[in-house]
């Protein structure tokens, strides 16, 4: 860690390197040096426009006539243009800062005559096919990632280019190796490290792209093998989640043959960060990738309203899975006595005891309710038909009986009554078409329904929150005590909660579908699809394309079984709960509950995940006290932990303060190291409750003129829930809550959970004391809210300043 440390404290913060152009000729070496690479820049950018020309033009001349039967010739006249789409739209992606960086190697190196290389977006060939621009995910581009002071490899410069559209606006150098520098360059160089530049850059609401400042440690965790469980444990500022979304990218571009079918699925912790990222991987190339919040992962449910603390530990619980299962068990039921349904005049009746023999025999079948439903329906249909069948033999007999008794009945019709007494009353086909007929009579179904319904996940908990006997009587199955179930019941049509959306995808797995046409259908499909992914192969083959990457013969039968246009990998994972990815990337994973785990893990079954957290900031009291806790379960094998201990945003006197509150609430929890000390000095700004309109509205003002730069800073007021309404009363131009139009605005209003994963130029706390009493992991909510700030931080209270924020320096409202 010590030459880590040591590398990057002299990235952003060392003297000009022996060797650099002193500062009197500082200023011509670095124009010189901007023109340079400007030639280069252009040039690349010349080579992106006619790459694009070249694929713009094959897509709108579309394939040749292909020959074969339809559906060779189907394949055939659209396989190339999906490939030169798909090309297109790379090449789209990465208009953005295509090139921003080069390595020099030393001449020496390994016994090579060492050179240049350009690191970019995107990997480019120049006219003659050689190497023009290499792609940042490359093995070639690593040393660009991975060189430090203390351990450079064979890299003696690495320059970082600055662009403006596709203008070089500055370029800033790094010196590895003077020696391995010819006169010109030790000349030219000019500009400090990349990272530091970046790290001042006013924030826009979205997350800073960094694949052109990406640190070792970072790089470590980005090109980790795909195999297993990465935890990436990380504190505030460590670039824990950009190296995990480059890991994405990175993933895609080196896996493509496994994870391109599948997909890799990214979850955040609301809509608001999802918005904050969504455009870091498409400024990579990588636009296929599905984004989703905990809220989001049940399909048809958007869930975004939060439960108290006390009702998300119940819900967040694994006792929950009992509760589900008893839930579904509860809706299997028997009446107290015998089923009795009116028919046609005629009262029906099937016994108790058949009627218990009935669920019994279906609960038996290995299978979820819904499909467990049609043995039930059979077999209570079939009682029911058999006793209206016994009615009306009854009906007919007993006046012949009448008249047997009294002497009147021929002897013929006698001699029929005594012949086959055994025989069933009747035959396969007679009870075949009496159910039929039973089943579309009102009043039979909904008497079967009432005792096995065929159910919804929705329906089940929505009937199940509003029936307080029911939750009780489910709840003790579960070993839930009453005041816990009471704290579940909740009126029919209430909003779905993130908490619920678990319960949902457990209830889906228990419930199932019982959906016999459909598979049918897809069994016919089946064999369809197979025959035509028998002939795709032979097309690719002929065609000579089995090498393309990103083809395969089962991909693009399944591209061309109709004829609507193909769906991406979120189009179809969207609408499919039972959807499998190649990776998942969890970002903010502390915060996620025993039975969010669960949901997770359904949806990656290979294991392959890339977790991203911090326990030190767990604020949901049903997250993660230790990764063990939600992990061990579910890898056998293990998991393997990187932790990232360089905090590069936050400032360092901004640190301290919040080193004071983690050693307050989590003493065995170590805050990241910064490596910035500059900025004012954080303070507290005492203001009674009585003035905080007319105080916090000129706190803000004074804020925003220091961070706001044209289009870039942004600032965030963060409260207390008590708080809330009179902070938002008191700044009513400014948006509230988690929500991506919020990220637009200089100034957002937000808790601490809707803070979560974001970062801001300037922070204004209000009401600390409120933030530690509101939640059991109050503590950590503040460790949150203070350590979200990238230049300023201010602290607002009216009552006494909690001991933990003592060393803030008090101001009298204004810096």
């Amino acid at each position: 860690m010590g030459t880590r440390q040591e590398g990057i404290r002299q990235a952003v913060s060392t003297p000009p390197r022996p060797g650099a152009a002193p500062d009197g000729a500082g200023d011509d070496a670095r124009r010189a040096a901007v023109r340079a690479e400007q030639e280069f820049v252009s040039r690349a950018y010349a080579r992106l426009d006619e790459e694009r020309a070249a694929a713009e033009v094959a897509l709108r001349s579309g394939p040749g006539e292909g020959g074969g039967s339809a559906f060779s010739a189907r394949v055939e006249r659209t396989v190339v243009a999906e490939e030169r789409a798909r090309r297109l739209a790379r090449l789209n992606a990465v208009e953005r800062g295509l090139c921003f960086g080069r390595v020099d190697h030393r001449p020496d190196a390994d016994g090579g005559s060492g050179g240049t290389v350009y690191i970019g977006r995107i990997g480019l060939r120049d006219e003659n096919r050689e190497p023009l621009l290499i792609d940042w995910r490359a093995p070639a581009a690593r040393p660009f990632y991975t060189a430090t002071p203390g351990s450079p490899g064979t890299v003696a410069r690495r320059r970082h280019l600055h662009l403006r559209g596709r203008t070089v606006v500055d370029v800033d150098d790094e010196v590895f190796d003077l020696d391995g520098l010819d006169q010109d360059d030790r000349s030219a160089l000019v500009g400090e490290a990349a990272l530091l530049a970046a790290l001042r850059r006013g924030r826009t609401g979205r997350m800073a792209d960094v694949v052109a400042t990406i640190q070792e440690e970072q790089d470590q965790v980005i090109r980790s093998g795909l195999q297993g469980v990465l935890v990436v444990q990380g504190g505030p500022g460590t670039g824990k989640t950009v190296a995990a979304l480059h890991r994405a990218a990175y993933l895609l571009y080196t896996y493509r043959d496994v994870l391109e079918r599948r997909g890799v699925l990214v979850v955040g912790p609301n809509a608001t960060f999802l918005r904050y990222i969504e455009q870091v991987l498409p400024g990579l190339g990588e636009t296929d990738v599905v984004l989703a919040t905990v809220g989001g992962l049940f399909p048809g449910v958007r869930a975004t309203a939060v439960d108290k603390p006390e009702v998300a530990v119940v819900k967040g619980g694994l006792r929950m899975v009992a509760f589900v299962e008893a839930a579904v068990r509860d809706r299997q039921r028997v009446p107290d006595g015998d089923l009795e349904v009116e028919s046609d005049g005629m009262v029906l009746r099937v016994g108790h005891d058949a009627c218990r023999r009935a669920r019994d025999r279906a609960r038996s079948l290995r299978a979820p309710h819904n499909v467990q439903r049609r043995l039930f329906v059979h077999d209570m249909l079939e009682a029911l038909a058999r006793d209206r069948a016994e009615q009306f033999a009854r009906m007919t007999d007993e006046p012949l009986e009448q008249m047997a008794r009294e002497g009147d009945l021929p002897d013929w019709i006698q001699e029929l009554m005594e012949e086959n007494p055994d025989e069933p009353l009747l035959d396969e086909t007679e009870l075949r078409l009496a159910k039929e007929a039973l089943w579309h009579e009102p009043a039979v179904r909904a008497a079967i329904d009432e005792l096995w319904p065929e159910l919804t996940p929705q329906r089940l908990l929505e009937d199940l929150y509003a029936d307080r006997e029911a939750l009780r009587r489910v709840g003790a199955e579960a070993g839930l005590d009453e005041a816990e179930c009471d704290l579940l019941e909740r009126p029919p049509g209430a909003p779905w909660t993130v908490s619920d959306v678990p319960l949902l995808d457990e209830a889906a797995e228990r419930l199932g579908v019982d959906d016999r046409a459909g598979r049918a259908r897809a069994r016919a499909a089946e064999a369809e699809r197979a025959e035509e992914e028998r002939y795709a192969r032979e097309v690719l083959q002929v065609a000579g394309l089995t090498e393309v990457e990103g083809l395969d013969a089962g991909l693009l039968a399944e591209r061309h079984r109709d004829d609507g246009p193909p769906l991406t990998t979120a189009e179809r994972a969207a609408g499919d709960r039972t959807w499998t990815y190649g990776h998942v990337i969890v970002d903010e994973a502390q915060e996620l509950s025993e039975m969010a785990w669960r949901t997770v893990m359904r949806k990656v079954p290979t294991r392959s995940l890339t977790v991203v957290g911090d326990i030190a900031q767990t604020g949901s009291p049903a997250g993660a006290r230790s990764w063990g806790q939600m992990l061990d379960r579910y890898v056998s094998s293990g998991w393997r932990e990187q932790r990232l201990l360089v905090n590069y945003r936050t400032p360092a006197a901004i640190m301290r303060v919040a080193e004071d509150v983690l050693a307050a609430v989590a003493p065995e929890q170590t805050a990241p190291r910064a490596v910035r000390d500059d900025g004012p000095p954080p303070v507290a700004v005492h203001v009674p409750a009585a003035r905080l309109p007319d105080r916090l509205g000129a706190l803000v003002r004074a804020e925003l003129d220091e961070v706001v730069d044209g289009a870039a800073g942004r600032l965030a007021v963060i409260t207390s829930a008590a708080r809330r309404a009179a902070v938002r009363a008191a700044l009513p131009d400014a948006p509230a809550g988690a929500t991506p139009e919020a990220l637009d605005s200089p100034a957002v209003v937000l808790t601490c959970e809707e803070a979560k994963g974001l970062e801001f130029d300037a922070v204004i706390v209000v009401d600390p004391a409120g933030i530690l009493a509101e939640s059991p992991r109050g503590g950590q909510d503040l460790y949150v809210a203070i350590t979200r700030a990238t230049r300023r931080l201010t602290v607002v209270h009216h009552g006494d300043l909690p001991p933990m924020l003592s060393r803030l320096a008090p101001a009298d409202g204004a810096r």
